[in-house]
């Protein structure tokens, strides 16, 4: 009973612990890029960009993390990543081109890693019988931050101001995500995810990270990742714009986003549980077809009702792309070495999907006058493509248990 509540508490912690980071990957670039292009005077493409660098910044670190968690501990990692993802707002806040707004956007990538790689192996840690559900949960907060934070960041751009909104904002993640970091920890005597574990530990059998590269389901899961990850993050920075193309004020054009960002955020919490019984791979499978579909339909509507289902249906994809693989890896390749393993399938993610996704939408978008049928039927052809790809990972989950699961 005491192992259950401290695991809760750790779960808690660790979900409080990404919420901010999260608001600022998939909510702040959507609600501020029409800001940028104006006081900036760039366009689609250049906004488009920050999500390159976000991920990149993120995909170069996530490996870095994942390791370096290993040894100094969850705990300290994840406190460095809320220091950095406070400080850096001050960058965005004294920003005088686009050129700083991509560095901002980097080193917030970093941070991420920071906060996101151990907190997702301390909650696999603590239920690894739950690996899918408490991976939810985690992605869910991540997720969800933004769908609660988009409109928010929308009114305090518009009643405090760019400055004192980012201002405002580096104090509020700094208080609250170090106060959340003091309550994660990994489980007594298991260390840094070790496979032979303390009393009541049992992991999965592992293998290495090198005997990992070589198997086709790690090249299965990467360019999954590449592709589905493109596809669902092209919306971050397109949904706005593409309200806006349908005739929609800006305050309107911002639901779509929230939709997106919703159920994306729900995706997470549902798609963990049900990657626990019905399988990862089948449910990832079947929402990313759904999303190739929504994909197509979606410039052909300009019903406001319409538009929000297609965008929920994207962003559920999205949300399942991101929670029902982590559990996935630890299937495919043990817990020991799960850290690494997250940060080198999320390469694809950092470094592949900004590009195909929010950089090539948005110069598309520009080459072709605003042809949003164009860019949308590609990225649609991406989330079909995952859906086939996702479905030839092969692997055998491994039974587990924990005193915290009890």
């Amino acid at each position: 009973m005491v192992m259950q509540k401290r695991g809760i508490l750790v779960l808690l912690g660790a979900a409080a612990a990404v919420f901010w980071p999260g608001a600022l990957v998939f909510g702040f670039p959507g609600v501020m890029a029409a800001y940028w292009q104006e006081i900036f005077r760039v366009g689609s493409a250049a906004t488009g960009n920050i999500m390159f660098f976000l991920l990149a910044g993120a995909g170069a670190f996530m490996y870095v993390a994942g390791r370096w968690q290993e040894k100094v501990g969850a705990r300290l990692m994840i406190s460095l990543g809320i220091v950095i993802c406070s400080l850096n707002l001050l960058l965005a806040a004294f920003a005088g081109s686009i050129a700083v707004i991509y560095l901002w956007a980097f080193i917030h990538g970093l941070s991420t890693s920071f906060v996101f790689a151990p907190a997702a192996a301390i909650v696999q840690c603590w239920f690894p019988t739950r690996r899918g559900l408490v991976s939810g949960i985690l992605n869910f907060c991540f997720g969800m931050s933004a769908a609660v934070m988009s409109p928010i960041f929308f009114f305090m751009l518009n009643n405090m101001g760019y400055l004192t909104m980012n201002l405002t904002l580096a104090v509020v993640i700094l208080v609250v995500g170090i106060s959340a970091s003091f309550l994660t920890e990994m489980p007594e005597q298991a260390g840094p995810v070790k496979a032979s574990g303390g009393a009541g530990v049992s992991l999965s059998p592992s293998i290495t990270v090198r005997e990992s590269l070589r198997t086709k389901n790690f090249w299965l899961l990467w360019f999954t990742w590449a592709l589905q990850g493109s596809a669902g993050i092209a919306m971050v920075t397109l949904s706005v714009a593409f309200g806006m193309a349908q005739g929609l004020n800006p305050a309107a054009a911002v639901l779509i986003l929230t939709a997106f960002n919703l159920t994306s955020g729900l995706s997470r919490l549902l798609s963990g549980y049900l990657s626990d019984h019905m399988g990862r791979t089948l449910i990832m499978s079947i929402t990313f077809l759904a999303a190739g579909i929504a994909y197509f339909l979606l410039p052909h509507t300009s019903a406001m009702i319409h538009i929000l289902i297609f965008a929920s249906v994207i962003g559920f994809a999205f949300g399942a792309l991101l929670t029902a693989s982590i559990p996935l890896i630890s299937d495919c390749f043990g817990l020991t070495h799960f850290g690494a393993m997250y940060g080198l399938v999320f390469t694809a993610y950092g470094f592949i999907s900004g590009l195909l996704g929010s950089s090539l939408s948005g110069y598309l978008l520009d080459l072709s006058g605003g042809n949003f049928i164009i860019v949308f039927s590609y990225l649609g052809l991406l989330s079909c493509a995952s859906a086939v790809l996702i479905r030839l990972v092969k692997h055998v989950p491994a039974p587990l248990s924990l005193a915290g699961d009890k």
